[in-house]
């Protein structure tokens, strides 16, 4: 391929919409990025507008071709990667969102949950979409919006109404939106949402019919790279093709080229998303992990992965620095650390939005925990940062007693995200777990790893081969701390997990 050629990924995240360029080499040319708001109308609901994420996904697009100084012709594919279960419902005649869009972290269809579970309890489709009845995936969400906003349903059982993933309408949109837009998803995607057969990759009708959603809302199922449609409404990437699609942490996956089974990565952003490979075998955790779809490349067979998703890990450093105002800025969060020893005897646990994998508990709420008159805001930054390493652990021991059922051990941690950036971190986690934890040269993995199915699609590279020659090693971090004293915190940190557990009453909201 010339030395010209690109492959763009649009990154639609949690708190940002970011446009990166990359080229052959995997490496990072530009970057255009713009955050959006954070809405919360109430105590445990989280949404985002569509419309801003729209506006803000076309201006990254802009400031990143500009910054390359590059135009559409450069551009061999385009990718996307997304927050996964946030779900938006919009009216194709208008292409105007019925309702925000309702984030991942919310919390407000519990009762739905509990309703949908009945006798049957939690775990009532779990053999159909590997996944638990819990507020985190996109369907209850989806049924919300039908049942409380006005007129919403009556549109709905027209066929006025779509509903995706922010990939979804960040596609639509692209690919033309009310003018022939494609509505399509990816089976990663897909498999976020309670609403599809995980082994055969198609929507299954009964659960859809239990949350009252009609199928004429769902997209298409789709591979994770395949042409999906040209660029259309997007001046700067009009005829263009939109060809790779994978749910953010899918991608990352993708992008750290754990192509084999048993290979793991944990990437570290706005929550911490563990996943290993467990090949073409779609595998019922009995650990409370999730069962999700990897990838699926063109007419291959599709990758399925085991998931340990924790709510709150980056955003609790975000806390710190715009509720409590302890940072002006979250990198200050390892300096500020760094004054103490250690965590002074105090453990956090950020269980803001219940308590995901591998505890799955709605009724938690974080706690503080083991405070003395000694600790200081130091061991207090400290706890925060120990929260995501303590919360990794709980998942990787979940994922290895899964992993033996298949013949596999874990040997090390490949890692990713912003808070990789944070050694004091990145050397805890390692000691936490007792494995080394590795962080690749190219951090971006989650955009890199949609870019990477785009141009795989188009044959800008030719397959797994080139993401495994891309892939290279940038920092390694191996245990040092004594087994006595890894014992002692981790009892402690699982004694402060108990400490938020029933918190909710029946009677709150």
């Amino acid at each position: 391929m010339s030395d010209k050629k690109y492959v763009l990924a649009i990154d639609q995240g949690t708190t940002s919409s970011r446009a990166i360029l990359f080229d052959h080499g995997g490496q990072i040319v530009s970057v255009g990025q713009l955050e959006h708001e954070q809405i919360f109308p109430r105590a445990g609901w989280v949404e985002h507008n569509p419309d801003e994420i729209w506006d803000n996904v076309r201006e990254a697009v802009g400031q990143c071709m500009t910054r390359a100084e590059i135009n559409r012709h450069s551009i061999a594919a385009v990718g996307i990667t997304n927050q996964r279960e946030t779900a938006v419902v919009w009216d194709k005649t208008t292409g105007k969102p019925v309702y925000n869009a309702i984030v991942w972290q919310d919390t407000r269809t519990q009762k739905i949950c509990d309703q949908l579970a009945g006798d049957e309890g939690v775990d009532k489709y779990k053999e159909v979409c590997g996944l638990p009845l819990a507020t985190y995936f996109s369907g209850p969400k989806v049924k919300w919006i039908l049942d409380n906003v006005e007129g919403a349903r009556e549109k709905a059982e027209r066929g006025d109404l779509l509903f995706g993933n922010t990939d979804t309408w960040v596609i639509w949109n692209l690919t033309g939106g009310i003018d022939g837009g494609v509505h399509v998803t990816d089976v990663t995607n897909a498999s976020r949402t309670m609403l599809m057969d995980v082994r055969q990759l198609a929507w299954d009708e009964k659960i859809c019919a239990d949350m009252s959603i009609p199928m004429s809302m769902l997209p298409e199922i789709k591979s994770s790279s395949e042409i999906y449609g040209y660029g259309r409404k997007q001046g700067l990437l009009v005829d263009t093709p939109i060809a790779g699609d994978l749910g953010d942490q899918q991608a990352a996956t993708f992008g750290q080229a754990c192509f084999t089974k048993g290979m793991a990565k944990n990437t570290y952003g706005t929550g911490c998303f563990m996943l290993i490979n467990t090949g073409e075998e779609a595998v019922t955790s009995k650990n409370g992990l999730l069962t999700t779809v990897c990838y699926k490349i063109g007419d291959n067979k599709p990758v399925y992965a085991l998931e340990g998703s924790i709510a709150v890990a980056g955003s609790l450093i975000q806390w710190l620095r715009d509720n409590l105002g302890m940072i002006t800025t979250a990198p200050e969060v390892e300096k500020l650390a760094a004054a103490v020893d250690d965590n002074g005897g105090a453990y956090f646990v950020p269980a803001f939005s219940g308590l995901f994998a591998p505890h799955w508990r709605s009724d938690a709420r974080g706690a503080l925990v083991g405070l003395t008159r000694f600790v200081n805001k130091g061991h207090i930054a400290r706890a925060a940062l120990e929260a995501t390493a303590y919360q990794t652990y709980e998942v990787m021991e979940a994922m290895v007693a899964d992993a033996r059922d298949q013949g596999v051990e874990l040997t090390e941690l490949k890692v990713d995200g912003g808070m990789t950036a944070n050694a004091t971190l990145m050397q805890f986690q390692a000691d936490i777990l007792g494995v080394p934890v590795v962080r690749p040269q190219v951090a971006e993995t989650t955009a890199l790893g949609a870019a990477y199915a785009a141009g795989i699609a188009v044959g800008f590279w030719k397959g797994e081969e080139d993401v495994i020659a891309n892939w290279a090693e940038d920092t390694r971090w191996t245990p040092e701390m004594d087994t006595d004293k890894r014992d002692k915190l981790v009892r402690n940190w699982k004694k402060a997990v108990t400490k938020t557990l029933d918190w909710v009453d029946e009677d709150v909201d």
